[in-house]
C-alpha cells in the first residue's frame, strides 16, 4: 500500500509517500542521514522517536520538499512523515501519541510572516522623521 501525504510550514512544503518496505528514508533522493543541519535531521525524525522501532523498519519514506529555509523545510518534513505514518498504519494510537507529543506533528502550522509595506524598512517599522 501506498501512502500520499503533504505538511507545510511558512513557504516550504513537503510531499511524502510512505509505502511497505525495509526502513529507508530519503529526503529529496539523498538518505536522511546526510541531512545537514543535525537539529533539522533529528526533527525530521520525530515521528520514528514516537513510534515505534519495527514501525521505521516495516515502512520506506520518499520526501521531495521546497521552499522556505532548512527549519522550515524540516518541519513540513516531520508534520507530512507523520501524517503518512498514521495513514499507512491507520492506528488511532499512534494518532494520539503523536496528538499529546505535539499537535503540529499531525496538524499545519498556517502562520506567515507580514508583507513588508511601502514607508518603512519592514511589515511595521516606519523610517524616521525628521522635523528639521
Amino acid at each position: 500500500m501506498v501512502t500520499n501525504t503533504s505538511g507545510k510550514k511558512k513557504t516550504a512544503v513537503a510531499r511524502a509517500t510512505v509505502s511497505d518496505g525495509e526502513g529507508r528514508v530519503r529526503i529529496n533522493s539523498r538518505p536522511v542521514e546526510l541531512v545537514e543541519p543535525e537539529l533539522a535531521r533529528l526533527k525530521m525524525l520525530e515521528p520514528f522517536r514516537i513510534a515505534d522501532d519495527d514501525l521505521r523498519e516495516s515502512v520506506d519514506v520518499d520526501v521531495t520538499v521546497e521552499g522556505g529555509g532548512t527549519t522550515g523545510q524540516a518541519d513540513a518534513t516531520r508534520t507530512a512523515i507523520a501524517r503518512g505514518l498514521v495513514q499507512h498504519t491507520n492506528d488511532a494510537e499512534l494518532r494520539d501519541a503523536f496528538m499529546e507529543f505535539d499537535r503540529s506533528l499531525l496538524v499545519n502550522d498556517v502562520r506567515q510572516s507580514e508583507p513588508k509595506k511601502w514607508g518603512g524598512p519592514g511589515a511595521c517599522a516606519r523610517y524616521q522623521k525628521s522635523y528639521r
